[in-house]
């Protein structure tokens, strides 16, 4: 009987081993001449391997007859594989146990470059090894120094210090190699400020850098670099290098896969940009990052994007300023055409473009768009020198203000970002985030109503608040008015001006919610304003829809919230699972760090085991909620939260389901008998929180309290 078991095992080991080396020849064979309509089957094929068919793959690099082939093929799908973060991660996991388990050189010096193109930290533990290996070690220390981040720089500066001569000098190379392409900034006081956590001024650095780099491997290690980082400025950057002959096929895939990666980069502007990139495509990735990007066309231009408001060449779009706000409205058409005229005339004298800059000369008056705006996102970078003072009207109004923070003697200390001319409500920002004098500063600026959020170098220096109405302190602020840049007597450069337009916030409430404070979350057009899994939960027809099959992970506002009333409307599928998370940190599981109110299609069978705090609406593990009223799966249930101090209050479809004290709660230990720490949080985030299911959320508004 034991002879008859283990003949079993071991014909079931043979068959499954069988399968596994089919499954590997089939794709193998596709290779390396692969028809670009057999590529998308062939990598869907690959997705559902599993980890031995990996390890069989890959050990084909030892087979000299089979390693074209196998090379081909991990190629393709390493391509394939920097769209997607969770295949990112599962095949640079497959290449590290493949490195380890390999024997032949050129095998393992073509893991490495695959590996380096992931980018992946989690692959420098596997590779730090070989940076003893006489044959290997020059590769290895030069695929850390291109994955870079701070774990690369860590193993590098440990390994320069080793005892072993190989080590030791491949590892020092490698950091030669990351200061070349680094190339420093030069030294202020507030370099310290610069951080690699902050996107925007990692982007500003890169941009130093690349006006200094000589050689030609130092700007594709920057363009890779900034390839990362999501956003119009971080697209146009590397965009405008598909100009440079040198580059231009290089940095074509960088464009595309930045499109691809952000689902927050479209309209019209966006699409011209991916055509160039298409144009310049070439090389073994071009068919499939072709058919990726003609796959998404359609939706990338159609949805709103950002608009360019300076092309870098001249002043199109531009003119000079007459008077003001109401002053003009005064003027009869033949008045105001006279002045414009004059005005526009003298604007071509004060105002230059030199070198893709638009800069103050330092005479004259304020620059400002021919077009006017009501609500908008808006992105510019600027620069002033010692003594400077300038600044952004909004709505034909001053100012969200710029200036040298040294020049106390006016107030300057407090930094720029602040709405200068306000009386009543704050004028001051919140914290000093200004770049030194000569160095380039970023703005972000949205503006929803007479509410205005400020971002200096990617901190928040306001957070919506009231612009007054300079011209008229007993009117708001125009609904709609021109953009002008501030001339104040004081040279000052502009670049990278990016606008989109938001709709109208009437769009979104109604008369009552408005006059009670009320304010819309989401604009129901895009993701503007949130942060997080942007590839998972998408803007869909007036919606948020989560796909949990495109990404997993959680979706959060990029403010912060302490006490509010969140109302919202949504739709579950049947047995769906989400929730809503408040106060919460963007990191860490929002349940314990944060708080989590269920989202939980709880009739459904499969919870029929449920405790009482996991019900919908409950404040999980900490205060139950009551059934009964919720809608069944497919029909729309409507929402409120309130939460203020330590008080939480729940209404579902017109009834309080959940409401209680959170200090109460939690003081003789919760529900769960687990830490919630979340609990003791005063403010934080709000985000929906994935567990896999679809779920639909809209018409999604807060009144902060």
């Amino acid at each position: 009987m034991k002879k008859i078991i283990l003949l079993t095992l071991l014909l079931s080991s043979y068959l499954i081993s069988e399968s596994q080396e089919d499954a590997v020849g089939t794709v193998l064979k596709s290779f390396p001449y692969l028809q670009t309509k057999d590529i998308s089957s062939v990598l869907s094929l690959m997705d559902q391997w599993d980890k031995q068919q990996w390890i069989q793959l890959i050990s084909n690099l030892d087979q000299v007859k089979k390693s074209v082939a196998t090379e081909y093929a991990i190629n393709a799908y390493v391509n394939h594989a920097t769209q997607k973060s969770d295949l990112n991660a599962t095949i640079t996991s497959h290449l590290s146990t493949g490195l380890k388990n390999i024997t032949t050189n050129s095998g393992k010096k073509f893991l490495l470059q695959q590996l380096s193109l992931l980018g992946n930290e989690k692959s420098i533990v596997s590779i730090r090894p070989l940076l003893k290996d006489a044959a290997l070690s020059s590769d290895a220390a030069r695929t850390i120094a291109t994955i870079g981040g701070r774990m690369a720089d860590k193993v590098l500066k440990k390994a320069s210090g080793s005892s072993n001569l190989i080590e030791k000098t491949s590892a020092q190379s490698a950091l030669q190699y990351l200061s070349a392409v680094n190339t420093s900034l030069p030294e202020t006081p507030a370099k310290t400020s610069i951080t690699p956590d902050n996107e925007v001024q990692q982007l500003l650095q890169l941009q130093d850098h690349m006006e200094k780099a000589n050689l030609l491997f130092q700007k594709k290690q920057i363009l890779i670099a900034a390839g990362k980082i999501k956003g119009i400025r971080a697209l146009a950057f590397t965009r405008s290098f598909l100009k440079d002959p040198q580059l231009q096929s290089f940095v074509a895939p960088v464009v595309i896969r930045q499109v691809l990666n952000d689902p927050t980069l479209n309209g019209p502007l966006v699409t011209q940009w991916m055509q160039e990139a298409q144009q310049a495509l070439k090389g073994e990735d071009s068919s499939e990052l072709m058919k990726l990007s003609q796959a998404q066309a359609n939706r990338i231009n159609q949805e709103p994007g950002f608009i360019s408001l300076f092309n870098g060449k001249d002043l199109s779009g531009w003119q000079g300023l007459v008077g003001n706000p109401i002053s003009r409205s005064k003027m009869t058409p033949e008045q105001l055409a006279t002045a414009q005229a004059k005005a526009n005339e003298s604007a071509r004298q004060d105002w230059v473009v030199k070198d893709g800059l638009l800069i103050f000369t330092g005479h004259g008056d304020n620059l400002a768009t021919v077009k006017k705006y009501r609500n908008f996102e808006m992105w510019v970078d600027w620069k002033i020198t010692e003594k400077g003072d300038a600044g952004i009207y909004l709505r034909g109004s001053p100012q969200v203000q710029i200036w040298d923070t040294s020049r106390r003697e006016v107030g300057a200390q407090v930094g720029s970002g602040g709405l200068y001319n306000n009386t009543i409500h704050p004028s001051k920002p919140t914290q000093v985030a200004d770049n030194p004098i000569g160095s380039w500063n970023t703005f972000r600026i949205i503006m929803r109503g007479e509410k205005v959020t400020v971002f200096l170098n990617g901190k928040k220096v306001t957070d919506e608040v009231t612009l007054e109405n300079y011209w008229n302190r007993q009117q708001a602020i125009f609904p709609e008015e021109q953009i002008e840049l501030q001339a104040h007597g004081t040279y000052v450069a502009y670049r990278n001006i990016f606008l989109k337009e938001l709709p109208d916030e009437e769009d979104l409430l109604d008369s009552r919610e408005k006059a009670e404070g009320f304010y819309p979350l989401f604009n129901g057009k895009d993701l503007t304003g949130w942060t997080g899994n942007l590839n998972g939960y998408q803007a869909e027809d007036g919606m948020i829809v989560v796909h949990p099959e495109k990404s997993s992970g959680n979706l959060y506002t990029e403010n912060t919230y302490a006490d509010f009333v969140l109302r919202f409307d949504f739709q579950l599928t049947p047995g769906a699972n989400n929730g809503i998370g408040i106060r919460a940190p963007l990191s860490g599981d929002a349940a314990y760090l944060g708080m989590e109110i269920q989202v939980l299609d709880n009739e459904h069978p499969k919870y029929a085991q449920l405790q009482p705090y996991q019900y919908h609406g409950s404040v999980y593990g900490v205060i139950p909620a009551k059934r009964g009223f919720l809608l069944p799966a497919g029909q729309w249930n409507t929402e409120e939260i309130s939460i203020r101090g330590d008080e939480i209050k729940v209404t579902l479809n017109g009834t309080v389901i959940t409401e209680g004290n959170l200090s109460a709660a939690g003081k003789n230990g919760t529900m769960d008998h687990k830490e919630h720490p979340g609990l003791l949080r005063k403010e934080g985030h709000i985000g929906f929180l994935g567990h896999g299911d679809v779920v639909r959320f809209k018409n999604i508004r807060i009144k902060k309290m």
